[in-house]
């Protein structure tokens, strides 16, 4: 348990210290780190046939972005580029978070990975999860005598 906590704050000893940023000397220019665990968060849903997840990824080229299903697990994958400051130019304000991602959610139940479909309008991502058909609840008939 304590190995899990200490990586989830990316290998720091001390979790508050995020909330101290804006008055550290430098907190006026800078915002807290963001891990790159977090990126992108994600909500989902699901019914009885199928979950959705949504994650908004602004700035993002779709050809970038990986989507993969094994079993339970849909794992996104991806990279932000930088933005190119031309030359003699420095940042004022970097808050923005830019690099290689990869999140793994695991869902309560398998997932139909042939028929995953995923789309991508104004930097939101959308992608439809079906149930496998084992995990999908039935009805049964009762027959009386």
């Amino acid at each position: 348990m304590l190995w899990t906590e200490f990586d989830r704050f990316g290998g720091r000893l001390d979790p508050w210290s995020d909330l101290d940023w804006p008055w550290s000397p430098r907190g006026l220019f800078t915002a807290p780190r963001q891990q790159a665990a977090e990126f992108p968060l994600v909500n989902i849903w699901a019914n009885a046939d199928e979950a959705i997840l949504t994650t908004e990824t602004p700035g993002m080229d779709p050809s970038s972005l990986e989507i993969s299903v094994a079993g339970k697990t849909v794992t996104l994958r991806g990279r932000r580029a930088p933005d190119e400051l031309k030359d003699g130019s420095t940042y004022h304000r970097q808050e923005r978070w830019q690099g290689q991602f990869s999140k793994a959610i695991e869902l309560p139940f398998n997932l139909d990975a042939d028929h995953v479909e995923a789309t991508f309008k104004k930097g939101v991502l959308k992608v439809t999860l079906p149930k496998a058909a084992t995990d999908k609840p039935k009805t049964i008939q009762i027959k009386s005598e």
